[in-house]
C-alpha cells in the first residue's frame, strides 16, 4: 500500500512539473521578437507550425516530456498496487502541486480559496489513504476486451462532441478526455505480463492496446478541451472523469474495497479531494499553466479562437 502511494505521488508530482515546464518553454517562444510578429500578422490569434516546433525544443519542454513518462509510468504502477479510487484520486490531484510549482516558477500569485482548496485536497487524500483498503484482484477476461472497446468508444464520442456541440464545448470534452485517461488506468490494473513478466502474455493482452489507445487519446482530447473553451471548465471536468469513472470500476468489477467501517469516511474523503481538485481547477495558477501549454500548439478542429485565444494576442500586442 506504501509504495503504490508513494509512487501514486511521485506521478501527481512529475505531471505537474511537465505542466509547468512546458507552459515555461512556451512562454519563452511567445516572447520572442519574431513569433510575436508572426503572430500579430496572422489573422487567426493562434500559433503556427513553426512556433509549436519552436516551442517543443525548447529545454523546459523537453524535461517537461520526461517528467510527462515518469508521469504516465507511475500511474500504470499505481494503479495496480493501491485500489483505483485512491490512486487516480491522487494522480488527479496534480492540481495542488501544479498551483505551487506555477507559484514559484511562473510567479504567479496564489489566492486564499486557492490555499484553502489545496489544503482540503491534501487533507482528504490523507483521509483517504488511510480508508482504503486492498486493491481488487478480480480480473474476468472480458474486461481486457472491454477496455479495448471502451477507449476508441468514448474517444470517438469526444469527436463527435466536438463537431455538433458548441456550449459548453471545453467542460464536455474535458470530463469525456478524463473517462478515456480512466480507461487506460483500468486497463494498467488488469495488464498480463508485467509479474511475472511474460512478452507473450504481455503484447498478445487487449489491455495493452487499451493502455496505449487511451493515454494517447486521453491527451488529445484534454488538449483540444483546453483550446476550445474554458481552461478551468475543461480541467474540472478531467479531475471528475479521471477519478469518478476507474474509482467506481474499481469497486464495482475489480474487488477494490475500503478498511472495515471506514467506508463512509472514503465516500466523504473522495467527494471533498474531488471537489477541492474542481475548485482549484478554476485558479489562476493552473489558468495560467493550461493556457499557455494551449495556445502554443496549432488548432485545427473546426472551431473559432475562443476568448484565451484573445486575451493571450492582446498581451502579445
Amino acid at each position: 500500500m506504501t509504495t503504490g502511494i508513494i509512487i501514486a505521488v511521485i506521478g501527481s508530482f512529475a505531471f505537474a512539473a511537465a505542466a509547468v515546464l512546458q507552459a515555461l518553454g512556451a512562454d519563452q517562444v511567445a516572447q520572442r521578437a519574431a513569433v510575436r510578429e508572426e503572430r500579430r500578422k496572422s489573422s487567426k490569434s493562434h500559433p503556427s507550425l513553426r512556433s509549436t516546433v519552436a516551442t517543443m525544443l525548447t529545454v523546459p519542454f523537453l524535461v517537461g516530456f520526461v517528467f510527462d513518462i515518469i508521469g504516465f509510468v507511475s500511474t500504470i504502477m499505481s494503479a495496480r498496487l493501491i485500489p483505483l479510487f485512491l490512486s487516480q484520486t491522487i494522480i488527479s490531484a496534480r492540481l495542488v502541486a501544479t498551483a505551487l510549482l506555477a507559484m514559484v516558477v511562473l510567479h504567479v500569485r496564489l489566492t486564499m480559496r486557492d490555499w484553502i482548496a489545496g489544503t482540503v485536497v491534501i487533507a482528504s487524500l490523507v483521509l483517504l489513504a488511510v480508508s482504503a483498503g486492498r486493491e481488487g484482484v478480480d480480473d474476468d477476461r472480458w474486461m481486457h476486451w472491454a477496455v479495448l472497446v471502451a477507449g476508441p468508444l468514448l474517444f470517438g464520442l469526444g469527436i463527435v462532441v466536438m463537431r455538433v456541440m458548441h456550449k459548453h464545448l471545453a467542460a464536455a470534452v474535458g470530463l469525456i478526455a478524463g473517462a478515456v485517461f480512466g480507461v487506460m488506468a483500468v486497463a494498467s490494473r488488469i495488464l498480463d505480463g508485467l509479474d511475472p513478466f511474460s512478452a507473450g502474455a504481455l503484447f498478445t493482452d487487449p489491455a495493452l492496446y487499451a493502455l496505449l489507445f487511451s493515454g494517447i487519446g486521453g491527451f488529445y482530447l484534454f488538449t483540444v478541451a483546453l483550446q476550445t473553451g474554458s481552461v478551468n471548465g475543461a480541467a474540472a471536468a478531467l479531475v471528475v472523469g479521471q477519478t469518478v469513472l476507474p474509482g467506481a470500476v474499481g469497486i464495482i468489477f475489480l474487488g477494490d474495497v475500503t478498511r472495515a467501517g471506514w467506508g463512509p469516511v472514503a465516500i466523504v474523503a473522495f467527494a471533498a479531494a474531488v471537489l477541492g481538485g474542481v475548485v482549484l481547477a478554476s485558479s489562476t495558477a493552473v489558468t495560467a499553466v493550461e493556457s499557455a501549454d494551449a495556445t502554443n500548439l496549432p488548432r485545427g478542429y473546426g472551431h473559432p479562437p475562443r476568448e484565451i485565444d484573445r486575451r493571450k494576442a492582446e498581451r502579445q500586442l
